[in-house]
């Protein structure tokens, strides 16, 4: 399978200040990757880096077989990229931004028509005059229009209304079903869990995480609740490796956390004893998210899944 998106302790710094350090990464061909991370940590450099609009300190990137370079034109060409900011000619209408940028690309964007539609967008009002949401649509036209083959999106939803989110998440589903790969940074923990099937997760400019998302969730903590049909002591979970802070909610009933692969030999404990209801709370991707951004070193941070923050 052929690798996409690649870079290679790829460092940027702004004077003194850290952007991105020593960053290694790869995404293949149709994989959908979630990039993670709050607002200065690095996940913007990154991706100016990735479509040659910084220049790198150190290390190199590679886009669809191309070395990454500031004189790039012709393979940004190839990229659907959604920014997180949109910044567009305010005094201009969106049929006039589009007709623009599909000058840059040598022609009409095959599926602008489509996406108009699909996004109940009117190009014929000026930009200064679109609420938010409208100009994210025109941000995601324009970013798709020209049927890319990789997806590079930034927040793509944005401002927009739940109705228009579902919208936008049928088109990148559409397009990497197609064969096109996705590279998503968001903050919507929500949205990444639901398209993408693999997430790095960045801190202060060095990536602690690089996980399958299954295999991510399989190692978080699980909240159980078990009820069982006669009273039980706390102690029937004892020697369930795995299986902590057990908690007496009342005489037939006991809440804990289950943690790694302890899932099995709990259920197989379990068939032991005469259950009248189980319940086990899997983590969220917010939850997983939220272990690497406490008061712990990064090296303690990567450490719990296995990343590296070298």
């Amino acid at each position: 399978m052929a690798t996409v998106i690649e870079t290679r302790k790829l460092s940027k710094f702004y004077g003194k200040h850290r952007g991105v350090v020593d960053l290694d990464l790869a995404v293949e061909k149709g994989e959908t990757f979630g990039f993670l991370g709050p607002n200065g940590d690095g996940k913007t450099t990154t991706i100016r880096c990735l479509l040659g609009m910084l220049k790198a300190t150190e290390g190199e990137s590679y886009v669809l077989g191309e070395k990454v370079t500031l004189d790039g034109s012709a393979l940004r060409r190839r990229i659907g990229y959604v920014p997180g900011e949109v910044f567009m000619y305010e005094k201009e209408t969106g049929r006039w931004m589009l007709d623009y940028m599909s000058g840059f690309r040598g022609g009409k964007g095959a599926r602008e028509a489509e996406l108009i539609e699909r996004l109940e967008f009117d190009p014929s009002r000026r930009i200064k005059e679109l609420s938010k949401g409208n100009k994210q649509k025109l941000a995601l036209i324009i970013g798709l229009m020209h049927d890319p083959e990789l997806l590079i999106m930034d927040e793509p939803t944005s401002g927009l209304d739940p109705l228009n989110q579902e919208v936008v998440f049928d088109i990148i589903e559409e397009r990497v079903q197609a064969g096109a790969t996705l590279f998503l940074s968001s903050h919507i923990l929500s949205e990444v869990e639901r398209v993408c099937a693999r997430v790095g997760i960045i801190r202060e400019g060095r990536l602690v995480a690089d996980e399958n998302m299954r295999d991510l969730f399989a190692k978080r903590q699980r909240e159980l609740s078990v009820t069982f049909s006669d009273v039980v002591d706390p102690s029937v979970f004892g020697g369930v490796k795995g299986v902590e802070d057990i908690i007496a909610v009342d005489s037939r009933t006991l809440t804990a956390t289950v943690t790694g692969d302890a899932v099995d030999e709990l259920i197989k404990h379990l068939a032991t004893h005469r259950v009248s209801d189980v319940t086990i709370q899997h983590a969220s991707l917010e939850d997983v998210f939220m272990e690497f951004y406490r008061d712990e070193p990064i090296e303690t941070a990567a450490a719990a899944l296995g990343g590296d923050a070298s």
